[in-house]
């Protein structure tokens, strides 16, 4: 299967993001693209580094705009889209939540993120309900697809639930990046270490993931902060961790990537994890703190 992610920079102008993100897809359809991914809130900038009520103007239903007009667009190429959206639920009642849109058109399934970040620049609790639906996969004519959202991604247990109840890919549409006040060689770790949590992910349940995430830089609309640079550095990686093709950390780009959900049953015959799981002492993971 091939898979198109778009790495994208964004204004404030979302009509204008909204028609490069169809450009973008339309040009990962024509390379051959059958699943495409595009990046957290992928419509307009990323309005959590500040709590201002009236952002909540620009979050829609599920059903809403979004999903008629990115359901039309993959009905017509025949791709299967991964989008990223400020849902309203109900008045006073909204969600960060991934939508999968499949090649009729229709909504195939959508998660709605479950951890939530607060921190300075990310004040993602201010506007978003923890998720409710779970670690629930959703099918697609292109297989069974593990959507999680940013945040998400540091959580092996997240990971590991998605791939038990049958997930053949984990993606995680993302945007983080870096306080220009870290130093180089913070800003080094703090990347590596998330891409290393993912390809983690990757080896420890024999399945690809793929992360997308935005690029560019975004201003504080407050000033405190002096903004976010986000840094790019989409990949893909295969179930033993490795990277099959990755993004600059600067520019917009699609990636194009060729990848065989059969690999997983290979490596887990030669890695087999799932097998020497020990179920029986786990119990104690799902408390907050063991003590001694």
């Amino acid at each position: 299967m091939r898979i198109g992610i778009i790495q994208q920079s964004n204004t404030e102008d979302r009509t204008a993001n909204i028609a490069r993100l169809e450009q973008n897809i339309r040009a990962c359809a024509a390379d051959g693209a059958e699943l495409i991914i595009l990046q957290e809130l992928h419509n307009g900038l990323y309005f959590c580094q500040t709590e201002n009520p009236e952002v909540f103007e620009q979050a829609e239903t599920i059903p809403g705009p979004s999903t008629l007009s990115f359901g039309k667009l993959a009905k017509e190429l025949k791709v299967v889209l991964v989008l990223s959206l400020f849902e309203k639920r109900t008045a006073g009642l909204y969600h960060n939540t991934a939508v999968v849109i499949e090649k009729d058109g229709t909504i195939a399934g959508k998660y709605r993120k479950m951890h939530i970040p607060d921190d300075p620049a990310y004040y993602e609790k201010f506007y978003f309900t923890p998720g409710d639906l779970g670690f629930a996969p959703i099918q697609t004519s292109v297989g069974k697809l593990g959507v999680m959202v940013c945040w998400d991604q540091w959580y092996p247990e997240a990971a590991r639930l998605m791939a038990m109840t049958g997930a053949e890919i984990l993606i995680y549409p993302t945007a983080i990046g870096w306080e220009s006040t870290d130093t180089e060689d913070e800003k080094l770790r703090q990347m590596i270490a998330w891409q290393i949590a993912q390809r983690a992910h990757a080896i420890a349940n024999g399945i690809h993931v793929v992360a997308c995430n935005r690029t560019g830089y975004e201003a504080d609309p407050s000033g405190v902060t002096k903004g976010i640079q986000f840094w790019g550095n989409s990949f893909v990686a295969g179930p033993q961790g490795e990277i099959l093709s990755q993004a600059t950390n600067d520019i917009e780009e699609n990636l194009l990537v060729d990848i065989d959900l059969s690999r997983t049953e290979t490596v887990r015959r030669m890695w087999p994890f799932f097998r020497d799981r020990r179920v029986d002492a786990f119990s104690e993971i799902t408390k907050r703190w063991r003590e001694d």
